[in-house]
């Protein structure tokens, strides 16, 4: 059929990274579909490399028989004796077909089938390459957009950076280099879908693991990340080495490694603290850098009540509620802040509703928070007219607003 048909298969194995048996099972495939074109559509026609000869050969296998009913199913045994002198009735035997009667009609049909082939089979090579690589840090360069969506090159396969992935206010062009954790792994008709993302905390974890050995080595563990990516992110720490101090070991030297971090991340910033099995202790390291006056623990809840100095109030929350939303996605308790000396309580949760809504600024959120929205399901609950009494909120943001509420209530 194909002449230095090994040195072809070679070349194709270098060239596309597969394995040999697997393209070898290939080529079997489209000679049998050329065969069974030009001898018949017969389920006992099969293809066979023969790797002494270098070449497939064709078989048809049948039953012998007594008496010959079906000539494509059945051989006398007179007839196979000639091919095999041992055989008996009812045996079944393999009889060799000419493959030069092929022809160039039953030719080209066979390298459509090679092609369709081998694109399945790099489908399938680059699905098991990426699927046992979920929640690894690779590196790639930005080839295209689809719409707003990255199209990442990683040399054997594209991935997509989705926008919802990106890290806000980032801005990505066509050639930029860009790291990204491997998110998930699907099949699709075409390609394996290997997805990105530049936002999950586990991509924060695996950029301190490249920039901290000690980290990587396993003397100081990540224990948990909470992160608002491109603002701000906490990590919790601990050290299996006495000797060694954990926070200090991640910030580095005049905070190089945390700097190297930050500068990958677009700006975010990093609050790297102690963790500690003492829930009440791990929550006022998280708050810092506000000192805590008192603490009172509701186990059954899951709750804290957070009192601070009146001073240290707008320190305890941040900006927008940033700090305590952080504290409380780090810690796993909801954490309710108040001053000694005033009856205002600032909850995690209702923070972190209206703050996660970037469309929503500190104003607006106010005079919400004043009318009874309290918390993100109070907003995707709400009504487009109800939100078009607030200044500034026109139909267009209300849909936005109540869109997003939506959004973020599903995934919390």
């Amino acid at each position: 059929m194909v002449l230095n048909l090994s040195k072809v298969i070679e070349l194709i194995v270098k060239e596309k990274g597969l394995r040999q048996e697997d393209l070898v099972g290939v080529v079997e495939a489209a000679v049998q579909s050329a065969a069974r074109k030009v001898y018949g559509d017969f389920d006992n026609i099969e293809a066979q490399y023969n790797p002494e000869l270098d070449e497939v050969e064709v078989f048809q296998f049948k039953v012998i028989a007594q008496e010959v009913l079906d000539p494509n199913q059945e051989i006398s045994l007179s007839q196979a004796r000639k091919l095999d002198p041992n055989c008996q009735i009812g045996d079944e035997l393999g009889e060799k077909l000419d493959s030069s009667k092929l022809g160039r009609i039953a030719a080209q049909s066979a390298k459509q089938v090679i092609v369709q082939k081998v694109k399945e089979v790099e489908r399938d090579a680059i699905f098991h390459d990426f699927i046992d690589r979920k929640g690894e840090l690779v590196s790639g360069f930005i080839h295209r957009f689809d719409r707003r969506d990255g199209i990442v090159n990683l040399g054997k396969a594209e991935a997509i950076l989705r926008e919802k992935e990106q890290i806000p206010g980032e801005v990505l062009k066509r050639g930029d280099r860009v790291q990204a954790l491997i998110l998930d792994v699907t099949k699709s008709l075409k390609n394996p879908q290997v997805e990105l993302s530049r936002t999950h905390p586990r991509f924060l974890e695996k950029l301190y693991e490249m920039e901290v050995p000690e980290v990587a080595e396993g003397i100081v563990e990540i224990v948990t990340v909470a992160r608002e990516p491109g603002i701000r992110a906490k990590i919790a720490v601990r050290s299996h080495d006495p000797k060694v101090d954990p926070v200090g070991t991640c910030v580095g030297v005049r905070g190089a490694r945390v700097q190297n971090v930050i500068q990958e991340l677009k700006g975010e910033r990093q609050d790297i603290i102690v963790w500690s099995e003492d829930p009440v202790k791990f929550v006022c390291n998280a708050l810092s850098p506000a000192r805590v006056s008192k603490v009172i623990v509701d186990k059954g809840a899951w709750s804290m009540d957070v009192i601070v100095a009146d001073d240290q109030l707008s320190l305890a929350i941040g900006r927008k509620g940033q700090n305590v939303r952080l504290v409380a996605k780090l810690t796993g308790w909801k954490i309710d802040v108040s001053a000694e000396g005033s009856e205002q309580i600032v909850s995690s949760e209702e923070n972190r509703s209206l703050a996660s809504i970037k469309e929503i600024d500190a104003s607006l959120a106010e005079a919400l928070t004043e009318a009874g929205y309290k918390s993100v399901e109070d907003l995707a609950r709400a009504k487009e007219e109800d939100l078009l009494e607030f200044e500034g909120v026109d139909e267009a943001l209300a849909k936005q607003i109540i869109a997003m509420a939506t959004v973020v209530t599903r995934e919390s």
